[in-house]
């Protein structure tokens, strides 16, 4: 494979220069801007909470990732997106497993193993393009809206589930992008990226009063 073949994916790209997606590469703001937040409100809590000082760290990665991704947009650098991403989503699911749902390690890796099975073989068995590429956030988003609706404590429940219903949007965004290219020319995955800095926020707000009560 060619790491450095340039990627053209949205509609703001029009060509294989550094600043070709402003909107997409700007907007990547609200990534460190939510960790910033979090960071913040993880040492008023006390700053002992590791698990979630590291997935705030993950979210700030995101953020340089996806900045990376729509400036360089070639296949290697893809892999600066994509990797925190997943780190993220198997991270945080392993930490609400224990932390919201009250498994224990064994039963909570078993169930991590078993999402990431499920995941690879979506990934395998729905074509490539479908939902402009969308599809292959959608475990993740189930498994956050089974978990928001399983966690007994109403607080983190009322988080976890405004973040599905915000993912839910920002997927509806993602998946038009393409769609878009004629008639708005700056396409919508910058609003994928606003939207999901609030998801990622709210996330990590739900697990941080979480932490004294149950750590992971």
């Amino acid at each position: 494979m060619n790491w450095s073949q340039p990627v053209d994916l949205y509609c703001e790209r029009l060509d294989p220069s550094f600043w070709a997606e402003p909107l997409n590469a700007l907007t990547n703001l609200s990534f460190v801007i939510a960790a910033a937040i979090a960071f913040a409100q993880w040492k008023r809590a006390g700053g002992r909470d590791w698990p979630a000082l590291v997935l705030i760290a993950v979210t700030l990665a995101i953020g340089i990732g996806s900045f990376i991704f729509h400036t360089v947009a070639t296949r290697g650098a893809a892999l600066f997106d994509t990797v925190p991403i997943a780190v993220f989503i198997y991270g945080y699911l392993l930490l609400a497993l224990r932390r919201f749902l009250g498994l224990s390690t064994l039963v909570a890796l078993a169930t991590l193993a078993a999402f990431v099975v499920l995941s690879a073989l979506e990934a395998r068995l729905v074509p490539a393009g479908t939902l402009n590429g969308s599809h292959a956030y959608l475990p993740a988003w189930a498994a956050l809206l089974i978990v928001g609706w399983l966690t007994p404590d109403k607080r983190p429940r009322r988080l976890l589930l405004a973040a599905a219903l915000v993912l839910a949007l920002s997927l509806a965004f993602r998946s038009i992008d393409q769609a878009v290219c004629a008639t708005l020319a700056i396409g919508t995955h910058f609003l994928w990226h606003t939207l999901n800095g609030v998801v990622l926020y709210l996330t990590l707000r739900a697990a941080l009063p979480a932490a004294s009560a149950r750590p992971a």
